[in-house]
């Protein structure tokens, strides 16, 4: 047996015991939530399944290409120099008027009907299950953030990937948290970062409730799940409705374009705001991230009131530029006579009505 071969069976089982022990990969569905899950129709073969069949694997070439634009390829991926965050107006937010924060990407404190609402706090430095590698947030770290937030009256997951539900953000958090809704398998991830199961609730597409006086539905997505090697698919994912007296509140979560934005318009539209993913697409993983035009027509399909781009602003994930997605959108945007808002990261947006939110072109500065 060669030094090579028990080197690399060293490395594997070393890697293997990582993943088992850490707690950042998070847990796994018991066997009696499996059981659940079986009797579901989006549960096929121990994963949850689209809607439509999508196809999930790359070719070669693509892989090959991947590689090449990866050393070569597009030079403005990253912005030139650090992000600014606006000064976080914490008076506007802890007030009873409806309103919206963005803290880039898909992380969100929604202020509704005087409820505290955050949509995937992702508030840590790096996309990553490892400080040492993965897309490093270009602003300044903004877990610290955390300590100044008002109690928050509910946390909402859309599925489990890494820049959407991030350990060091929810082990920060819980403590200051009321309740948890999660998609169905999300909830092993939380119980064993110490969040208590009796302040989860688990949906599954098109599930509903009562929530201190909000209507709270988990929508389909086109997408898939998993934080390891070993549990691709093994959780829910999904967008979230939410509704007050006020305002009616849409988050597409990720996925591709398809037919079920026009069912989610039909059974909960019209949305004052609906937050639409347009961004770290890529021609070779389509069918899982819209283009900015799709995310346009997506928001169209849904039948909302003002769009809100999302899944953009604050990591490199795809080969594109940084800000492509949403100079894309506005293009298309106002193509559609769709009224697009583009707040800063920080920026507050108070939700009454026509939103009507300067372009700044923050990005460009």
């Amino acid at each position: 047996m060669s030094y090579f071969f028990i080197f690399l069976v060293l490395l594997c089982t070393a890697v293997i015991l990582y993943i088992t022990i850490h707690p950042v990969f998070g847990g796994n569905p018991t066997k009696e939530q499996k059981e659940t899950y079986n009797r579901f129709n989006n549960y096929v073969n121990g994963k949850f399944a689209n809607q439509v069949p999508t196809k999930m694997k790359m070719s070669a070439s693509d892989m090959i290409s991947m590689g090449k634009e990866y050393f070569s390829g597009n030079k403005d991926r990253n912005p030139a120099g650090r992000i600014l965050v606006s000064a976080i107006d914490w008076d506007k937010i802890k007030s009873e008027e409806d309103s919206l924060t963005w803290f880039g990407h898909s992380a969100f404190l929604l202020s509704i009907d005087n409820k505290k609402i955050l949509v995937d706090p992702m508030l840590g430095p790096v996309a990553s299950p490892v400080s040492f590698a993965g897309s490093k947030r270009y602003s300044e770290d903004m877990l610290p953030i955390i300590d100044q937030m008002p109690p928050i009256d509910a946390v909402f997951i859309t599925h489990d990937h890494y820049d959407h539900l991030d350990y060091p953000s929810i082990r920060k958090l819980k403590s200051k948290v009321g309740h948890f809704f999660v998609p169905y398998g999300v909830r092993a991830h939380l119980i064993r970062w110490g969040v208590a199961k009796e302040n989860i609730t688990e949906f599954n597409w098109w599930d509903e409730t009562e929530f201190q006086g909000l209507t709270v539905a988990l929508t389909p997505s086109k997408h898939f799940s998993g934080r390891g090697i070993f549990n691709k698919d093994t959780t829910l994912w999904g967008g979230w409705v939410i509704l007050g007296k006020q305002t009616r509140f849409y988050t597409s979560g990720d996925g591709g374009y398809d037919t079920h934005f026009k069912e989610i318009g039909k059974k909960y539209g019209p949305f004052d705001i609906a937050l639409m993913e347009g961004g770290q697409y890529d021609r070779r993983w389509s069918w899982v991230h819209m283009t900015p035009e799709e995310a346009v027509q997506a928001y169209k399909d849904v039948n909302g009131n003002n769009m809100m781009l999302v899944h953009w602003g604050a990591f490199t994930l795809a080969y594109h530029g940084w800000a492509e997605p949403i100079e894309r959108a506005l293009m298309e945007a106002k193509k559609a006579n769709v009224n697009l808002i583009a707040p800063k990261i920080g920026e507050t947006v108070p939700l009454n009505g026509h939103l009507s939110v300067p372009i700044s072109l923050w990005w460009n500065t």
